[in-house]
């Protein structure tokens, strides 16, 4: 008779713990949007659908803060940039200006040695010269763009049902735990229950 006592009440303790942390991941997430109690003004409403703006901000500050800056991003690029590349189109570019701009009855020899000088001068140059405007392009970049904005802008654009479906998927097992552990506390705390009462009996 005890013994079924004390496990009615771990049974009963097993289910309150693991239904009150159903509820309280629930609420994590829900109501989308406020739900306002009459009798006492208060609203109810989901911690990340109520602190959404500051979740934002602080998500896109600590990406380009503590991981990654436009500058990275455009660090990264110029590295896995093929010079040469760059070189060849941009002698290709200057000798069709040259070609467009120079009138027709200057002598092809000339125009030859214009545009061997523009290479020669693109091959021994053109890595320092690629390289100083890669980095006066990644200073401009960095004060005229803000990764951390671009990100908070994104992620307030995102439907608060998508924010819910994202973090749940990433979240499933560890939110799965929490559950379980509630209903492993609660039967623990409902045998300690009984155990009391009996003492006390």
């Amino acid at each position: 008779m005890i013994v079924l006592q004390i496990s009615i009440l771990a049974l009963i303790g097993a289910l309150i713990g693991w239904l009150t942390n159903i509820i309280a991941i629930k609420l994590i997430f829900r109501p989308l949007n406020p739900i306002r109690i009459p009798m006492v003004n208060v609203s109810i409403q989901g911690l990340i659908p109520k602190r959404r703006l500051d979740i934002a901000k602080s998500i896109g500050e600590v990406i380009e803060l503590e991981l990654l800056s436009i500058k990275d991003i455009i660090n990264k690029l110029i590295e896995n940039e093929n010079f040469s590349e760059i070189k060849f189109l941009v002698t290709k570019k200057i000798q069709e200006i040259i070609d467009h701009k120079l009138p027709s009855i200057f002598p092809s020899a000339f125009k030859k040695t214009i545009y061997k000088y523009v290479e020669d001068m693109i091959d021994n140059e053109g890595d320092g010269i690629i390289k100083e405007l890669a980095e006066k392009m990644i200073d401009k970049a960095a004060t005229k763009v803000s990764l951390s904005e671009i990100v908070e802008e994104k992620i307030n654009n995102f439907e608060l049902e998508k924010i819910e479906e994202i973090i749940i998927s990433i979240a499933k097992k560890e939110l799965k735990h929490i559950e379980i552990l509630g209903g492993v506390l609660g039967f623990f705390i409902g045998i300690i229950q009984g155990l009391i009462v009996l003492l006390l009996m």
